[in-house]
């Protein structure tokens, strides 16, 4: 404030409103979270659960990145609409509007970062340690101050929030830092499985809560693929400037602070992107042929000759599927899941459709056979996985998923002549499945 009080009339105004539509998030969240898990941490603590405080942490830290990331996405998308929704009235004019809306996008950028605050300092004052909070808390400060006095003489007011921003990334960075030096705190694998939470939630929302879709598939696809990128190289650190190289420990970002930015461009980073490159354009090239395909299926009416072949030969819809299985389990030992499945499944569904079988149904066998290819040679791809990750010989993988492998014919057969354990669940919650012919 006493910065702001020397630059042109008005800055401090923009920075109070933008502050107090920044704190909104923070309160309703971050604050009421901290309320929470304060009193379980204490108690886990206390009776030296140490695991279900290690749980209690990741949890919530796992929320954070839930609620945080795409809030501060919405303030810094949305900021110059909300200021003029909220407070262009009276003497606050368009342009205190628009130079709030740019303090406000340059605060979202450390709403995780204080949120976070709130999250791990309970973690602290669970153990009775009250003084490590403060003095990362006075760090921060001192942070906040230097790159204020740096930022303000060029960018003014959005230096100002730019420098609390940091601060706030600061003081979550020291107390994850210090809780996972102590041994209070480490990464757990919910972090790479919270992808999928992202991904449904983000797509279908959480009906019963009032939650809507956030996102289509496609920038599900986008927040997915950022969320991994940051888990993968900061959190995990299995890849990227942070990785440790030739089975050393990986490196603290606090000894090589750099990598925030040399993680864009290192190594690992465009190996990833030219692999994700390389399956994409064969994923388009397969879409594409598959759709000529599909068009020529349709245009020669093949899958309805077929199926009319198929019944005047007294073969029904229990022949059909073990044909399907069949196919599918031959073609995924020497193809990739989903382009298998765009190649079969335009051929497939018309005939299942005119013998009567259930999409639903046909999806899970289809699926299920997609899982048995996913570990049978030779282009088995997690049998290559494995291996790679556990440092064994591929035969060896092999012979230790064989019993899996039996398991899951098992399920297949009984998907195969079972329908209703397919059907059962979506028929219940959604109604019988109506097709159109």
């Amino acid at each position: 404030t006493i910065l702001a009080s020397f630059l042109v009339t008005g800055s401090v105004s923009w920075l109070y409103y933008s502050d107090r539509l920044m704190e909104f998030p923070l309160g309703v969240f971050g604050v009421a979270l901290a309320t929470v898990i304060l009193p379980t941490l204490s108690r886990q603590v206390a009776e030296s659960r140490e695991e279900s405080y290690r749980k209690t942490l990741d949890w919530a830290l796992r929320l954070v990145f839930l609620i945080c990331l795409p809030a501060a996405a919405a303030l810094a998308i949305l900021a110059f609409p909300l200021m003029v929704a909220l407070f262009q009235y009276g003497a606050f004019s368009g342009e205190d509007a628009v130079m709030a809306s740019r303090a406000l996008a340059a605060f979202s950028i450390g709403l995780i970062g204080f949120v976070t605050v709130k999250v791990l300092a309970p973690g602290f004052y669970a153990r009775k340690d009250t003084r490590t909070p403060v003095l990362i808390g006075a760090v921060a400060m001192g942070v906040n101050a230097l790159v204020a006095v740096a930022l303000v003489w060029d960018l003014a007011h959005v230096g100002l929030a730019l420098a609390t921003s940091a601060a706030g990334l600061v003081n979550a960075f020291l107390l994850y830092h210090r809780l996972s030096k102590l041994g209070h705190f480490y990464a757990s694998a919910g972090w790479g499985l919270f992808l999928m939470v992202i991904i449904m939630v983000g797509i279908y929302g959480i009906p019963p809560l009032g939650i809507k879709a956030l996102f289509i598939p496609t920038e599900a696809a986008a927040v997915a693929s950022v969320y991994a990128f940051i888990i993968a190289t900061f959190v995990y650190r299995d890849m990227g400037p942070l990785a440790g190289k030739d089975g050393a420990s990986p490196i603290p970002l606090y000894k090589k602070p750099q990598a925030l930015v040399t993680a864009l461009w290192h190594e690992d980073t465009r190996k990833t992107l030219l692999e994700a490159g390389k399956l994409t354009i064969t994923l388009m090239f397969i879409i594409a042929n598959a759709l000529i395909l599909k068009h020529v299926l349709t245009d020669e009416q093949i899958p309805q000759a077929i199926a009319n072949s198929m019944l005047s030969a007294g073969l029904g819809p229990i022949m059909f599927l073990v044909m399907v299985n069949v196919i599918l389990l031959i073609g995924g030992q020497f193809m990739e899941p989903s382009g298998l499945i765009l190649i079969v499944a335009p051929l497939v569904f018309p005939i299942a459709i005119e013998l009567g079988i259930d999409p639903i149904h046909l999806g899970i066998i289809m699926v299920v056979n997609m899982e048995i290819g996913m570990i049978t040679p030779p282009v088995g791809l997690n049998l290559f996985v494995t291996s790679g990750v556990a440092g064994m010989p591929m035969m060896r993988v092999v012979r230790a998923a064989l019993p899996f492998l039996g398991v899951l014919f098992i399920f297949l057969i009984m998907v195969t002549y079972l329908p209703f354990l397919s059907t059962w669940l979506p028929t219940m919650v959604m109604g019988p499945e109506i097709i159109v012919k």
